[in-house]
């Protein structure tokens, strides 16, 4: 029996996602398409995970976009949900830490682009190599690129279809972690411990605002912020900071959104 195309499992307050066709370089196919959001809603629906990591089995590839061989038998390579690879545009509301040690190329490189920090090794590159093809990187590349970098260094990106390797990426902001290679899984982990030692409600309500006023005003970000504030103070996690903080203690987070 063939292992699943997309594998997951929990440490912790993490849930860890391993992209799994390794004979394929990972190439994102209908069934990793359709297995990748069914575990992300799993993901989703559980209170006791706080933040994903995106990893993969494959020594050298991160992934190497869509699987053209399942896209020239017609099956979909995105869903109505997530989109590409049933992720790039899933809802979700949790932080996900895309983890890297190798090659991010194509569709690779967006599911890339839509965690939201990267932990990469010293040897991975990234790169939307579809003009190459007389193709558009349309998973998301020519939209977050281009407000994960300087617009120039984007547009190179995009527009010669030519990799850039990780510590380039990283002295201009795009990888949170440069790491030897082989260690991209445990530093990705060291940051995820960062994140899941705060209030998981907080985390996420303060993620959906930074999204949600990207482009708004500071008046309407502030009365946002506001509505995040009113919302967290009827948890149970709002008077556990606090009291932990009184009692010199670590404080005990439930991630529940009711005080019922």
């Amino acid at each position: 029996m063939s292992e699943p195309v997309v594998l997951y499992e929990k440490q912790g307050n993490v849930g860890i996602f391993t992209l799994n066709r390794p004979k394929a370089m990972n190439a994102i196919s209908h069934e990793v398409s359709q297995t990748f959001e069914k575990l992300m809603d799993e993901f989703e629906a559980d209170d006791s995970v706080w933040v994903g990591v995106v990893r993969s089995s494959h020594p050298k590839v991160f992934c190497a976009g869509a699987d053209l061989k399942s896209v020239s038998r017609g099956k979909q390579v995105s869903t109505k949900k997530g989109g590409f690879a049933g992720f790039v545009q899933y809802p979700r509301t949790k932080p996900m830490i895309a983890c890297v040690d190798g090659a991010a190329l194509a569709g690779g490189c967006e599911i890339v682009l839509a965690c939201d920090l990267v932990v990469a090794s010293e040897v991975s590159r990234f790169g939307v190599p579809e003009v190459k093809r007389s193709l558009i990187p349309a998973a998301g590349g020519m939209l977050r690129l281009p407000k994960k970098l300087p617009y120039s260094l984007a547009m190179e990106l995009i527009l010669t279809g030519d990799p850039m390797p990780a510590k380039k990426l990283h002295e201009h902001g795009m990888i949170n972690v440069l790491c030897p290679q082989g260690e991209a899984l445990p530093a990705a982990m060291e940051l995820a411990k960062r994140i899941t030692v705060n209030a998981p409600l907080a985390v996420r309500e303060a993620r959906r605002v930074v999204i949600d006023n990207m482009n708004t005003t500071e008046a309407e970000g502030f009365k946002d912020s506001m509505k995040g504030m009113v919302f967290l103070a009827q948890t149970p996690d709002f008077s556990e900071g606090p009291k932990a903080f009184i009692e010199k203690r670590p404080p005990r987070w439930t991630g529940k959104k009711s005080k019922l």
